[in-house]
């Protein structure tokens, strides 16, 4: 391809910039050879006509198609050259916010000065096993890198992460090691890789300090080696330094610290331990104020100086040397500061004695203040005959104080790093490491000294290094494909390195120089300019006779030759050295011992001259000068060459750190200082080698996908897709040195990617031109037909209208006509109308007149009739009338007799306080204060009634004595008194009728006053049943509300208690998960602990324990806790206190647990001296005080032999009656058999018969004995009245018998006797008769005793139960008191809403407390219906029994040669076995078994036959067969899974059985609400004697271990198809364009096979999953809710592999997930597993697919973003936006101004800020009860199974 053709027009190409480095332009104008300009356009419109060095031909570099921009690796670039690279770089640090770029084995990191979320636990394990080029550049993919190369190739490896200072060397390196401490984790419980990451705080604090470029800049360089073992685990470390910069500790430039730790010291100073350090302010100390700002911005040195204690500590370094190393520092503080007084001479200096800080450095170091204070002013001079003291200047002085206390800190730091790496270090076989090497990357400043030099002497080295190992890697690769190669011209800096190490080179003039007596800098300088002159790599300055410049491989550096040689010798006097070595303190002096320098410290006294001859030093101070002879730069290059050695004999994987800017400016970006760094770190030069060859590499896959719109069709009929290729490659690129055809890859010269990109862009352009062409020819097709259509709608249109109008005006016309005929026929109607009209008036008018003539004598003739009626009628009404009257006068009369009946009984009832209180319930106390003024009012009636009778009687008998005296007057003769009398009878009888009528009025307003009463009563009456009704209007109204707001509330607390279920299930399982693993752990170290051990005396847990009973966690039966307790303390003392604290978790629990049952055994003991205490307090208070006491021995011996008699006849007892039952079982069971046996059960009933009729006899007896020995106590004691008495305790507590003490002595050796010595009853008598009467008696005393007992403690339960329902009830009057006196307080309404609530309150209380009662009666009812049913059918079995037996004997009577075959009893569902076939039964069952044997079996068989072994022990009542079975099936099960753990059948196999097994035991509880579906068959095989909810538990835990390993087993399978299947592989075929990949893609860690997998292997894979869980019976909810977890696994996989990988953010990506996404939905509607929320998992991965989809541009789109991708995070949206690369040109980026919408949009969310989904997170399971449909009896026992032994029963 010719120039022309590339630098045609449009053509993009970069220009040189002075600000920007490289400018962007725009050719305007087709370049012809031989032009000598450019006419370009600038990116802002600029035309430019840029010149061309036509003698050079150099035209300026092509830009990058834009496709190709923002690539991950820079080498995919097809034009590579430096302005490409910087524009790659800066496009991905500033627009994507990536930081980390591939330039092929480098990884290139630009310090963003910001603390980004992409370094957590889940970007770990995100990367984790993933290939390099899979994922985008991280440091965890180099770190993932290495450590997979060492797995594979079992080499070491190294990453070597440079840079200058401040780009990030150290946080990379401590990345990379935090990465491996957490993939290979240490397998013990040493925690080395915690240790590891501890060592970097301590060297930041000794190693790091401030510098102008860097807050915390390593001023030293380290190789740290983290060694593995053959498991790859952590198993130990290793460091290395390198030149520590020791002139920072005595001097700083402006703006800079020194080391951290002296900051760090002095910010502690005010703690009391460090009191003797005599610290005070940085400010105060020369060392450490030089620099001027003592502090750093968002540091705090005193946290920080914790940290590196806490640090000391974890590294083991005891408290005692950290003291003696904060002494050291604080030394080297004070001596900075000592004061130095130059004498007058000039040639000599002194210190006063009364110096603090040289007091305080002595004081610190242990040493001699006065040899120290001579020694720092005098120096020693050793000649061959003598040895003089001579004193120094004042410079001279200082620069030998100085000297000394940089050489304490190196000799400190080297202490510090030697116990650093003895904490690191393993006695275990390292197998191999990865080194982290974290150095100086090249540096130039305006001076540069001894420090720049052999730091760019070792980037020389490592550039070296770096240069053969890429050009190594493209040689492998050339010869790994087969393509020929010719030796690619690379930069070698062999002749600078020559210059520097090489013999009579830079060092070796320096080291020679420093022999010289008198050498100095310029003399050196000279004999450099003498030697090198002619070297290329070396120049001389113009202006400078004390310079050099050296040409480096990065550039050229001018060297300051002063300083130069006393660097070099880093010179120390001896004599300041040998009074350190005798220093006090061990650690100074250790510090200052050599082993290679056996020479003792020479001392010298106090008083000591300037001139000393001192003899026997000479010889010692030649070896010394010896050993003094390796100068600083012999040993860095010593060291130097070791490091190289062991990089070279490594893998090594390269980090460059590129500082952005010198400002720290967070995401910002300096194109000159990046492109300095660039040249520098060597990535330029890996451009350089790359380009130099083929660069660009494609798959043929690849290439033929990419590029086949360049094939011809008739090329595509073939089949070889390399054959198609080839041809279209000749085709298109007529050179063929451009291009060559490996093994599996097409192998491209530079800028040939971008000449075929430009091709295929060419192509599609034609296409679209054409596309476009026919587009826009059918759209003016159909423009033209539209318009055609129109016309003719419109002419036909124009045409209807013009006919429409033409039949209007006919119309119109002929409506005319109409119109005139029928007005003409109109007018002539109306003539003739109005002619009738008024002939037909005249006739009515006359015939009107008429009619009224003979109307008005009709109408008089009818007025004479009218008048007649009426009057006729009026006489017959009036007559009517008069009888009417009578008849109502008289119904009147009749009906007010009657209505004064009933108003009389009206009254009374009305007087009645019921009637008005039924009327009206809720106004009585109106109808009280009604009735109270109705009274009141009578009374005031009848005082007035009775003062009117009053009056009226008093009237009466005033006229009758009036009358009386009226008769007088009468008789009497000659008086005429009449008118006096008339007169006085007139006004009596007026006074008279006055009274009457205030009685009338007074009447009729109290009958007024009581309507008035009445009416207002019925108002009341009404009004209060309106209030009524509308009460229970609002009490509905209520009601209704409370439902509603109840079940709204129940709704919402529902909700809150799922969630709170659904966290606390989660959190259980998680503590089931991590139980697993301590168990796994345990029985790991339990396995290496028998392994190391190997001892014959192993001791073994008793034959009645599991070996694994204390990993089950669950209780026992019958074992003791505390005998496991000292078991496990017993095994700690045959291990070894060091051996057994690796499992200390153990031997906590345990002996906790011994504390738990040593304090719950003192609180029974507690409980027990109480009750003993209070027996004893009531057997002192019951005798009466004539009792007579014993003597206290003798009772406590008696009280305990009585109690040892008891219990042994207790004993008895119990196995008199356990013999019995077997005895009545026994002969039970030979009932069935036998023929003609007794029956036993009635003769056994005969004899508890008669042994209670026996004991009643002596009962009698006993009482009768009893009321003669009481008859007689009394009469003896009338007789001993005058005697003391002395309370004696009566043999029982609750006798009330009284013994003498004599007696009772003599009853008391007696029974001694006799228990004793065991001797014969024949002594009392012969026959026995008395003694056995005794024996009976005592027994029977003891039965009355025991009764007693019984009936005192029932009684004072009793006592106490009647005592708490008293204090219940006291409890409840006062509350009762209490609502009383409230209610009294409040409104009559409201009281009656209270009483209302508290009456509900009652009757719900009692409700309750009724409920409990019932459940309690229905519990005792189930109890006793369980005994009654086996109680019944034992009777039945016997009746049976004796039935068939009777039967059978009568048969056998009647016909004996007839014999009769016993029908056999069905099966019951119960197996039995022998204790010691357990074993063979769990390894058959259990351990030994595989699922394909029971293929054709019924599900979780092994299940249904463990439940029917437990039930038969729980038939037998054995719990011990119970326990030992269970706990075997637990622990065998255990071990099945252990060894097969990943194994998915045996997995799922064991997962159904336990849950079927976990079914059983709760269907077949006794409990009902586990017994619902159960027919009544099955509840026949219910458990009777056993409770075994605890072993449910268990057995629940053990379910949710199982499932856990089933989806680790699971997910395992899954994971590695995940990635390829879901986002690599092509479902839509022809969709995803492949863009050009890189150098990266390979890899030496990706296999040479084809790992890619298609969505149809998932589906296989979930396909046999859901087989496997449904053949072998899995709860179909259990298979759900896997499939929840699988389905949440691969959404989480495939979005964290899509938030990491910039090459998947595509749209054809998002079209393939959500092709992918509805194909697995469709699966699961297949599978009717849609319920289980599977879908709902996916949701997050739904929306990204989305996501990558939508459109991007405007505001809308980016209010459509935000409201669809709610359950993606903010993090994650503006991630996959930064990663959205288009495939083409046709496509454009997301801008930066839209992300940034999208961020303030979504500010208001509440994110997590974790960007990754755990894909680690398990959902909580749950197992919900499932009842099996079987019965137990209908289950067949294969015989492959090999269990004959089990019997049926």
């Amino acid at each position: 391809m010719s120039v022309g053709e590339l630098y045609s027009q449009c053509t993009r190409v970069w220009i040189p910039d002075p600000d920007e480095v490289w400018r962007s332009a725009e050719l305007t104008k087709d370049y012809k050879e031989g032009d000598k300009s450019l006419q370009l356009r600038l990116e802002d419109e600029t035309i430019l006509e840029y010149p061309i060095d036509v003698q050079r031909n150099q035209l300026p570099f092509l830009r990058n198609p834009d496709i190709l921009v923002g690539e991950n690796d820079l080498t995919a670039l097809s034009y590579l050259h430096e302005p490409a690279v910087l524009h790659n770089l800066k496009v991905r640090f500033l627009e994507s916010n990536h930081i980390y770029t591939y330039c092929g084995i480098v990884l290139v990191a630009i310090n963003p000065y910001e603390q980004l979320p992409i370094y957590g636990q889940d970007v770990i394990y995100a990367y984790s096993g993933q290939n390099m080029g899979d994922m985008d550049p991280h440091i965890f993919a180099v770190a993932e890198e290495a450590y997979k190369q060492m797995a594979r190739d079992e080499k070491n490896q190294s990453i070597i992460v440079s840079g200058e200072s401040g780009a990030g060397k150290t946080v990379s390196a401590k990345y990379a090691m935090r990465y491996f401490a957490t993939v290979g984790g240490s397998a013990s419980e040493t925690n080395i890789e915690e240790k590891v990451l501890a060592s970097s705080p301590i060297m930041e604090a000794i190693g790091n300090a401030k510098t102008t470029r860097n807050d915390n800049s390593s001023r030293f360089g380290k190789y740290i080696q983290i060694g593995f073992d053959k498991r790859y685990h952590i198993i130990g470390a290793n460091m290395r330094t390198y030149l520590l910069e020791k002139s920072r500790v005595v001097f700083q430039a402006d703006d800079e610290r020194n080391y951290h730790i002296f900051y760090q010291l002095c910010a502690a100073a005010g703690l009391p331990e460090f009191k003797e350090l005599a610290l005070t302010s940085a400010e105060d100390f020369f060392y450490t104020s030089q620099g001027g700002d003592t502090s750093i911005e968002g540091v705090d040195d005193a946290e920080d100086f914790e940290k590196t204690r806490q640090a000391f500590t974890l590294l083991g370094v005891r408290e005692s040397h950290q003291i003696s190393i904060f002494k050291i520092i604080a030394s080297i503080l004070h001596l900075g500061s000592v004061e130095i007084q130059a004498e007058r001479d000039g040639d000599s200096c002194s210190i006063s004695p009364q110096d603090e800080h040289l007091s305080n450095f002595c004081r610190l170091l242990g040493v001699e203040h006065s040899q120290m204070e001579h020694w720092l002013c005098h120096r020693k001079l050793v000649t061959t005959s003598e040895t003089y003291v001579k004193t120094m200047s004042l410079q001279q002085v200082i620069n030998a104080r100085n000297a000394l206390a940089k050489h304490i800190y190196a000799q400190l730091f080297s202490w510090i790093v030697e116990h650093i790496n003895k904490a690191l270090h393993t006695s275990l076989k390292q197998h191999s490491f990865i080194g982290v090497l974290d150095i100086y990357g090249f540096e130039t400043f305006e001076v540069n000294s001894f420090e720049q030099f052999c730091i760019n002497y070792a980037n020389e080295k490592l550039q070296q290094q770096f240069n053969s190992h890429v050009f190594k890697l493209e040689q492998e690769e050339y010869m790994k494909e087969q393509i020929p190669w010719t030796l690619i011209d690379f930069y070698d800096n062999q002749p600078c390195i020559d210059l520097i190490e090489a013999k009579l080179g830079i060092l070796d003039l320096l080291d020679e120089e420093c022999k010289v007596p008198k050498g100095t800098d310029q003399n050196w300088a000279q004999k450099l300019y003498d030697r090198h002159s002619s070297s290329q790599h070396f120049q001389k300055p113009r202006m400078s006779n004390t310079a050099f410049i050296i040409v480096h491989f990065a550039d050229k550096v001018e060297y300051l030759s002063d300083g130069f040689l006393e660097k070099n010798r880093d010179t120390v006097y001896e004599e300041q050295i040998n009074i350190l070595k005798a220093s006090k303190f061990p650690l100074v002096a250790d510090l200052f011992h050599d082993d290679k320098d056996p020479v003792p410290a020479t001392t010298s006294g106090k008083g000591s001259s300037s001139k000393i001859s001192v003899r026997s030093a000479r010889p010692p101070m030649k070896a010394s000068n010896k050993e003094h002879k390796k100068t600083v730069g012999h040993q860095f290059r010593t060291s130097l060459h070791l490091l190289m050695e062991t990089l070279n004999a490594t893998t090594p994987h390269y980090v460059r750190c590129i500082k952005p800017n010198d400002e720290k400016l967070p995401f910002h970006f300096d194109p000159k200082r990046a492109v300095q760094q660039l040249r520098a770190c060597g990535v330029l030069e890996t451009i350089r080698i790359s380009a130099a060859g083929y660069p660009s590499r494609w798959a043929y896959h690849d290439f033929f996908n990419r590029y086949r719109v360049l094939v011809k069709k008739r090329e595509l009929a073939n089949t070889d897709k390399k054959a198609i290729c080839r041809s279209v490659l000749e085709n298109l690129i007529k050179d063929p040195d451009k291009f060559q055809f490996g093994r599996t890859k097409i192998f491209f010269r530079a800028g040939q990617v971008a000449y075929l990109e430009k091709l295929r862009a060419d192509k599609f352009r034609t296409a679209t031109i054409m596309i476009q062409k026919t587009v826009r020819g059918w759209l003016q097709k159909v423009k033209y037909r539209r318009l055609k259509g129109a016309t003719l709608t419109l002419q036909r249109y124009c045409r209807g209208h013009l006919a429409r109008r033409l039949a209007e005006h006919l119309r119109r016309t002929r409506a005319a006509v109409v119109l005139q005929k029928h007005y003409r026929m109109q007018r002539a109607r109306q003539a003739y109308q109005r002619v009738r009209r008024a002939a037909v008036v005249i006739q009515a008018f006359t015939r009107a007149m008429f009619v009224r003539r003979t109307y008005r004598q009709v109408l008089m003739e009818h007025k004479a009739t009218t008048i007649q009626k009426h009057v006729r009628g009026w006489m017959a009404r009036r007559h009517f009338q008069r009888l009417r009257d009578a008849a109502i006068v008289i119904q009147c009369a009749f009906r007010m007799l009657k209505a004064r009946r009933e108003l009389k009984a009206l009254r009374i009832e009305a007087r009645s306080a019921e009637h008005l209180k039924r009327l009206n319930v809720g106004m009585e106390n109106k109808v009280v204060q009604l009735q109270r003024k109705i009274d009141e009012q009578n009374k005031e009636f009848k005082t007035l009634s009775e003062q009117l009778s009053v009056t009226t009687s008093t009237y009466t008998m005033e006229v009758e004595r009036l009358k009386k005296e009226l008769a007088h007057y009468q008789q009497s003769p000659g008086e005429d008194p009449s008118l006096s009398l008339q007169e006085e009878v007139e006004s009596l009888r007026t006074e008279l009728q006055r009274a009457h009528s205030e009685r009338k009025i007074l009447e009729d307003a109290h009958s007024r006053e009581k309507d008035e009463l009445r009416k207002r009563v019925a108002d009341l009456e009404q009004e209060n049943a309106l209030l009524k009704d509308e009460k229970e209007q609002l009490n509905n109204q209520i009601l209704c509300q409370s439902k509603d707001e109840f079940a709204q509330n129940s709704v919402k607390e529902n909700l809150l208690v799922k969630k709170e279920l659904e966290d606390e299930r989660s959190r259980y399982q998680n503590l089931v998960k991590e139980y697993s693993q301590l168990e796994q752990r345990y029985d790991n170290l339990r396995d290496e602990m028998t392994i190391i051990k190997q001892t014959p005396g192993h001791r073994r847990n008793p034959s009645n324990q599991s070996s694994l009973e204390s990993d089950s966690n669950y209780p026992s039966i019958s074992t003791s806790d505390i005998g496991d307790t000292e078991d496990a303390l017993q095994q700690v003392e045959e291990i070894g206190l060091e051996k057994a604290a690796m499992d200390m978790t153990v031997f906590l629990k345990l002996q906790k647990r011994v504390r738990e049952l040593e304090q719950e055994r003192k609180k029974l003991q507690v409980q027990l001296e109480k009750r003993e205490q209070q027996d004893s307090k009531k057997v002192q208070v019951e005798p009466p005080q004539t009792d007579i006491d014993l003597d206290p021995d003798a009772d406590l011996a008696y009280n305990s032999l009585k109690r040892q008699e008891l219990e042994s006849e207790n004993k008895k007892l119990k196995n008199d009656l356990n013999e019995l039952r077997k005895a009545v079982a026994d002969q039970a069971m030979q009932n069935n058999s036998s023929h003609g046996s007794p029956d036993s059960y009635s003769l056994l009933l005969n004899q508890l018969k008669l042994a209670h009729e026996e004991l009643e006899v002596r009962k009698e007896e006993v009482l009768i004995l009893r009321t003669q020995i009481v008859s007689a106590d009394q009469r003896r004691l009338a007789g001993r009245n005058a005697e003391p008495n002395i309370n004696a305790r009566s043999s029982w507590p609750n006798s009330e018998k009284h013994v003498d003490q004599e007696d009772a002595i003599e009853a008391y050796h007696g029974v001694c006797q006799t228990n004793s010595k065991t001797e014969d009853w024949g002594y009392l008598n012969e026959d026995g008769e008395l003694g056995l009467a005794y024996q009976g008696l005592k027994q029977v005393a003891r039965l009355l005793e025991a009764q007693l007992q019984a009936q005192s403690l029932e009684h004072e339960e009793e006592v106490e139960r009647l005592k708490s329902q008293l204090e219940a009830l006291k409890e409840e009057m006062d509350k009762q008191q209490q609502t009383f006196c409230q209610t009294l307080l409040l409104s009559p309404e409201a009281q009656v809403e209270f009483g209302i609530q508290q009456e509900i309150s009652r009757l719900t209380n009692e409700n309750l407390d009724l409920k409990e009662l019932v459940e309690k009666l229905e519990k005792n009812e189930r109890k006793l219906k369980k005994q009654l049913k086996i109680y019944m059918k034992k009777a039945q079995d016997l009746e049976a029994a004796q039935a068939l037996a009777q039967s059978e004997r009568k048969r056998h009577e009647l016909n004996r040669q007839v014999t009769v075959q016993r029908k056999e009893k069905d099966f019951q569902g119960m197996l039995e076995y022998h204790k010691e076939d357990e074993a063979l039964l769990i390894r058959n069952l259990v351990t030994d078994l595989k699922p394909q044997m029971l293929s054709g079996a019924v599900p979780c068989l092994p299940a249904y036959i463990l439940y029917m072994c437990i039930r038969h022990a729980d038939y037998t009542n054995d719990d011990l067969k119970v326990h030992s079975l269970l706990t075997s099936t637990i622990n065998g099960i255990k071990k099945v899974l252990k060894k097969h753990n990943d194994d998915f059948e045996m997995t799922s196999f064991w997962l159904s059985n336990t849950c079927r097994l976990l079914h059983c035991l709760k269907q077949y509880s006794g409990d009902e609400g586990f017994m619902t579906q159960n027919t009544a068959k099955q509840n026949e095989h219910c458990l009777k004697n056993f409770d075994l909810t605890e072993y449910r538990q268990v057995l629940s835990d053990l379910s949710i271990q199982i499932y856990q390993q089933l989806i680790k087993i699971a997910e395992g399978m899954l994971q590695p198809m995940i990635v390829s299947a879901m986002l690599e592989n092509e479902s839509i075929q022809g969709l995803s364009g492949v863009k050009p990949t890189g150098y990266r893609k390979r890899s030496s860690s990706m296999a040479d096979g084809d790992n890619s997998y298609c969505l149809e292997a998932i589906i296989r894979q979930m396909n046999a999953f859901h087989t496997v869980m449904c053949d072998q019976g899995l709860d179909p909810e259990i298979i759900l809710q896997v499939f929840k977890q699988l389905f949440y696994m691969i959404n989480a996989v495939t979005l964290n592999n899509l938030l990491l990988r910039k090459d998947v953010c595509s749209w054809s990506t998002g079209m393939q997930l959500r092709y992918n996404i509805s194909q697995l939905e469709e699966w699961l509607r297949g599978r009717n597993l849609h319920q289980s929320g599977a879908v709902q998992t996916m949701e997050p991965l739904i929306q990204a697919a989305q996501l990558l989809q939508l459109k991007k541009k405007t505001q809308e789109d980016a209010e459509a973003i935000c409201s669809l991708c709610t359950s993606l995070s903010t993090q994650q949206i503006v991630k996959i936006l930064n990663l959205y690369t288009p495939l083409n040109e046709f496509e454009e980026r997301v801008t930066v101004a839209f992300i940034r919408t999208i961020q303030a949009q979504l500010q208001e969310r509440n994110d997590p800020q974790q960007l990754l989904l755990d894909a680690k997170h398990m959902f909580p399971v749950v197992f919900p009860f499932n009842p099996s449909s079987l019965t137990m009896d209908s289950i067949h026992i294969p015989a492959c199974l090999n269990l004959e032994f089990l019997n049926e029963v």
